[in-house]
């Protein structure tokens, strides 16, 4: 067939359809003939619109037309399960997909687009109001949409909100040394080494869920971590690695908690090498959802406000190790956290210095306490809470 400038046509086929309109259909690199996706008004165009596409092909730019007609909810199921995740990301992800995206889970990706994100996002946060949430699950989105991309199943990512995947957290609650100590006499006697520990440790509490007896050195007053049991949302409890190579550490305590660590040791951890350290009143490894109910009543009773986390006593022995003088990489390898920064490439902490900095934290723990004590003991009508060394 000849276009209308008298030539022949060397690409894809026009023909006249009843209504008077024009169709175009081409033959992809596949050599299927596909049909253009919407009619033309005149010949002219259709053969415009045929030359463009032949030039996407020309370049390698051309893209299957049903190349996005994949069900993003089946796409988003095998992105999870083709990623070696941790459990609780993983656990974390299938929450994201259940509870936050499933605005999209009849839609194929490449009806996706830019203006159904944003409208998704806006509906989240004004039905939720959970920012840090809307951010994790906007964050997830993207990263599925861009895999397709990758994939050639869709040209561009409909993910093009400035800043919607940040988290603004939440400036860290810090305890006092007598809110420690209230916090583990209120959280009754199985548990307060667990208060001390994550304080002055200061240990995550998958970290706490992994300790055993082999782990522990009284006489040295070490805890060696070695790995991590984090709780599923089903409740049980994985063995793994720990969060980063810096997590797998030797913690020194603080010369006070060896009294709390013997203690401990004698009246609950599990005997043999492996006896796990905390397990609950029925001898099964600590439930998140037990102690959780154990530390909001613990939080109440010392009037500490609603928001104060377990995982905030980390903050707590953070802030007090640096004002025992520990340098920011004391911290960060008693902690067993991981950077890049280039500062820190420069500062080192061995073994030696993390004893200096157990050791200022014992003396800035025993002067708050002493302080606190002579405090009371000079109100007349003060209950004397000194606390044996």
């Amino acid at each position: 067939m000849a276009n209308s400038r008298g030539r022949r046509r060397r690409f894809g086929a026009i023909r006249k359809l009843p209504s008077g309109r024009y169709q175009a259909r081409y033959p992809g690199p596949d050599g299927v003939m596909r049909p253009a996706p919407f009619t033309f008004e005149t010949t002219a165009d259709a053969d415009d619109w045929l030359a463009e596409k032949q030039t996407e092909i020309r370049r390698g730019e051309w893209r299957d037309p049903d190349a996005g007609a994949v069900s993003f909810w089946a796409y988003a199921e095998k992105w999870v399960e083709e990623r070696e995740l941790a459990p609780l990301t993983q656990d974390l992800y299938r929450y994201l997909l259940d509870k936050h995206l499933f605005a999209f889970a009849t839609l194929d990706l490449d009806e996706i687009t830019a203006p159904r994100v944003r409208e998704w996002r806006a509906e989240r946060l004004r039905l939720t109001g959970a920012k840090t949430i809307t951010a994790k699950a906007y964050r997830l989105l993207k990263a599925i949409m861009e895999t397709a991309v990758d994939d050639e199943l869709i040209t561009r990512n409909p993910c093009r909100i400035k800043g919607a995947g940040k988290e603004k957290a939440a400036e860290r609650r810090i305890a006092t040394v007598g809110q420690v100590d209230a916090l583990a006499d209120a959280v009754g006697m199985r548990w307060r080494l667990m208060v001390y520990l994550g304080a002055y440790g200061p240990l995550r509490p998958e970290e706490l869920a992994g300790l055993r007896r082999r782990d522990v050195d009284l006489d040295h007053l070490r805890l060696r971590v070695r790995l991590a049991e984090p709780e599923r949302m089903n409740g049980r409890r994985v063995q793994g690695d720990t969060k980063s190579e810096a997590g797998t550490r030797t913690v020194i305590l603080p010369a006070f908690l060896r009294r709390e660590l013997r203690w401990h040791l004698e009246s609950y951890a599990e005997p043999g090498p492996d006896g796990l350290l905390f397990v609950g009143e029925k001898g099964a490894p600590f439930r998140r959802s037990t102690f959780g109910r154990k530390w909001r009543k613990a939080r109440e009773v010392v009037g500490m406000p609603e928001g104060f986390r377990f995982y905030d006593l980390r903050h707590t022995g953070h802030t007090l190790s640096t004002r025992s003088g520990a340098t920011l990489k004391d911290t960060m390898v008693r902690a067993g956290q991981s950077s890049e920064k280039a500062a820190l490439i420069y500062q080192h902490s061995d073994e030696e210095r993390q004893e200096e900095v157990a050791a200022g934290l014992d003396a800035t723990v025993r002067k708050a306490r002493e302080e606190a004590a002579r405090k009371v003991a000079e109100t007349p009508s003060g209950t004397d809470l000194a606390r044996g060394q």
